[in-house]
């Protein structure tokens, strides 16, 4: 349940998009807004929010506006923690100058300590834009079913009807080296069977989740844990990609998890990471 929103607020170009579509997001899932600007408070800045509040939609519940100084990621995974947020929006900016900015140092900072899930926006509109069509993975994960059952709830709220869950299957799994033609059969029926394991997983996976009338399509892919299902969302040009969140699982992935760096690197669509 989606009942307090947190916006990260940004004096620029994109403000007003980001803006309007986390007050959208709000007024759809009747959630409180509180939106949280890393610096300076200035009556320019000031007067700026009130403009852009005059002329956004209605909102259903309260806005509150946090003004603090610190580091961005810092200020923003500490408020909230303390305000119990339950999803936190970041405005970023695709293959832009500040797309680093945005997108690589502070989001990989907060997708890492986030209390709470994380909508990445890499196409905000100020005019509502359908979601017509969600991307999630399918990760044989104990995460995994909870990650499905926020997809499912999240599009039920958005009107999203068609959703593709996506099954990543590390090439290696196969160990079959393709050689000749007799080895090809081989990995052909291997392909095979292992598709049709992963997908009666799937499904048990979603036995307890409520699908409602949304139409599901399953996808195995056989490629690199996170590439693969970013550029299929790409290519599908989907609206909405939903991943689990990052796990620590070595020293070297304190630094960031590797399935997850393809996908900042270079973000296909708007990306939501489910805590």
């Amino acid at each position: 349940m989606i009942h307090k929103i947190i916006v990260g607020i940004a004096f620029s170009p994109n403000l007003k998009a980001n803006f309007f579509e986390a007050i959208r997001l709000a007024n759809t899932f009747n959630a409180e807004l509180i939106g949280v600007h890393v610096g300076v408070k200035t009556t320019a800045k000031e007067k700026e929010l009130e403009t852009l509040l005059k002329s956004a939609p209605l909102m259903k519940a309260k806005f509150t506006a946090i003004w603090q100084d610190g580091d961005p990621a810092n200020v923003i995974i500490e408020t909230a923690t303390e305000l119990r947020a339950d999803l936190l929006i970041i405005g970023a900016l695709q293959r832009e100058n500040l797309y680093k900015y945005y997108v690589g140092s502070i989001a990989r900072k907060i997708t890492r300590k986030s209390p709470c899930s994380v909508l990445l926006f890499i196409k905000p509109s100020v005019e509502r834009v359908p979601c017509n069509h969600m991307v999630v993975n399918g990760l044989e994960n104990h995460d995994t079913q909870k990650t499905l059952q926020t997809a499912f709830y999240v599009s039920r709220h958005l009107g999203c009807k068609r959703v593709t869950i996506v099954d990543e299957i590390d090439q290696k799994a196969l160990k079959v080296n393709v050689c000749d033609d007799k080895t090809l059969q081989e990995a052909t029926v291997a392909k095979e069977n292992m598709t049709h394991q992963e997908n009666e997983r799937i499904q048990r996976e979603l036995a307890g989740v409520n699908i409602g009338d949304t139409i599901v399509k399953t996808q195995s892919i056989f490629g690199k844990r996170g590439y693969s299902i970013g550029h299929y969302a790409k290519v599908k040009r989907a609206d909405l990609l939903v991943m689990n969140a990052p796990q620590k699982t070595s020293l070297l992935d304190r630094i960031f998890p590797h399935d997850l760096e393809y996908i900042l690197s270079d973000l296909p669509t708007d990306v939501l990471i489910v805590k």
